[in-house]
């Protein structure tokens, strides 16, 4: 970044931001988060598609579609700020650096304009970050908080996946990711954390961590970041965790989990009805609408990090009652021919094996199906051949797509989907098939369900607008 944050132009009018990769979830948040404050913005993107592209519509931000040069000498902005997807050779990214236009990355926006001096809330961990950060958000602004928040999707509590308030707390989703191509560090370093609370650490983003020993070094950065006056708040239950946070000197570190051995500790846990309930230090908690061990988890991580911040356990439960969950996290898309269709976020694969888990646990009696989307940097390559199966094999049939952008990737770097099938079928004898187009899957699944089977979506993408063809055939 160039200055260390935009200030006002010239004339005392708020500067104009445009934001190249505008459609990138918190990207977008934190577009209509800006204009909702007054702040002149527009943006462009190649991947305009729902829910991002309604969310930005409807609030009067229509971006414009593919980059170009064009696009930034009509706008004239007096901010670009570039989305982490963005590299070198882009057409408004090369504009941008030759007329040595003001430019910033997402993370660097926020810090400095508008976490620096908050009590930052710092949610981070390969898996659940966006549940946990969502909950946690919903727990300030239900008492009455006003948090600022940004978070990686749309929590239909609150109506938007960011807001800058003048509340001292700020709660935000930390991803691992790098930053942008001219800042290779991970993007939770930027956001000041008071609190950071690590649900996980397993190793992803295959395309800029070689290894597992990268991601814990990127953790440990964070933590260097933490204050002696806040706290590392972590899974007591993860090994990776355990390890980066043994020898920590300057900050406290407290556990959360199910051993006797945490801080915060539950017990009695329960699945009921599609949700879970757990005890912590002799109160039940319930929430009603998150199923599965990983998301008791979340949700103690969540009321961990609220007691410590001074919420009373009923202010906590109150808000639990009341949550309405997160679209694209095991989200019913829709029924039709008694047939379910689950729409989720899950890519990894610990997240897609969780994910059945806890769908096995809402609807034990019926069978469950995933079609999945190497679509993620790290599922499109090989490293998770084995766990890719591990996990879908787990479902009680499998359809398996093309792998997204697979002439980006050499071929020995490719996940092999024939095999992975075969690999499947040989773990379990289950239906198992891979298709190189979206409509063949959705004939061939539409063969296979019979009324009371559950079909789970499991993709971070649209994945050819699945959902709305399967509602269609079904």
């Amino acid at each position: 970044m160039q200055s260390s944050h935009p200030a006002a132009t010239a004339t005392g009018k708020k500067p104009s931001f445009y934001f190249a990769g505008i459609c990138g979830t918190a990207m977008a948040s934190a577009a209509v988060a800006l204009k909702n404050q007054g702040y002149p913005v527009t943006g462009s993107d190649t991947n305009i598609y729902p829910p991002m592209s309604d969310f930005l519509a409807s609030h009067g931000i229509e971006p414009l579609p593919g980059y170009h040069e064009k696009n930034l000498q009509s706008q004239k902005p007096d901010w670009v700020v570039i989305g982490n997807a963005l590299s070198r050779g882009n057409p408004e990214v090369e504009y941008v650096l030759r007329e040595r236009l003001p430019y910033t990355s997402l993370p660097e926006l926020l810090k400095n304009h508008f976490i620096r001096g908050k009590r930052s809330l710092v949610v981070c961990g390969t898996h659940g970050k966006t549940t946990t950060t969502s909950l946690l958000a919903w727990v300030f602004e239900h008492n009455g908080f006003n948090p600022s928040f940004l978070i990686g999707g749309i929590p239909p509590n609150l109506g938007q996946g960011a807001r800058f308030t003048d509340s001292p707390w700020f709660i935000i989703e930390g991803d691992e990711y790098d930053t942008a191509f001219f800042d290779k560090r991970s993007k939770f370093i930027h956001y000041c954390p008071e609190v950071a609370l690590l649900n996980n650490l397993e190793f992803d983003h295959a395309d800029i961590f070689e290894n597992l020993a990268a991601v814990k070094k990127t953790f440990r950065h964070l933590i260097q970041t933490v204050p002696s006056n806040g706290l590392v708040l972590c899974n007591g239950e993860d090994q990776n965790l355990m390890e980066i946070t043994r020898n920590v000197r300057f900050c406290p570190v407290k556990r959360f989990g199910f051993g006797s051995e945490n801080d915060f500790r539950a017990a009695h846990i329960a699945h009921k009805n599609g949700g879970s309930s757990f005890e912590l230090q002799g109160i039940t908690y319930s929430t009603p609408t998150l199923a599965g061990d990983f998301n008791v988890r979340n949700a103690l991580g969540v009321a961990s990090c609220a007691l410590h911040c001074g919420l009373t356990p009923a202010q906590i439960q109150s808000a639990f009652l009341s949550f309405k969950g997160i679209r694209r996290r095991m989200e019913v898309f829709g029924v039709k021919s008694g047939v379910t269709l689950i729409d989720d976020f899950g890519h990894h694969p610990t997240a897609i094996s969780q994910t059945l888990a806890a769908l096995r646990q809402r609807y034990p009696s019926q069978r469950i199906w995933a079609a999945f989307e190497p679509r993620s940097n790290t599922t499109r390559r090989n490293v998770f051949q084995q766990e890719l199966a591990e996990a879908l094999g787990t479902a009680d049939g499998v359809a398996i797509s093309a792998i997204a952008r697979e002439e980006q990737l050499a071929p020995e770097e490719r996940l092999d989907v024939g095999k992975l099938v075969l690999q499947i079928q040989k773990r379990r004898q289950i239906p198992a098939a891979h298709f190189a187009e979206v409509p063949s899957i959705v004939e061939w699944l539409c063969k296979q369900v019979k009324p009371g089977d559950v079909i789970s979506v499991f993709s971070n993408g649209k994945f050819g607008g699945i959902h709305r063809l399967l509602m269609e055939a079904l």
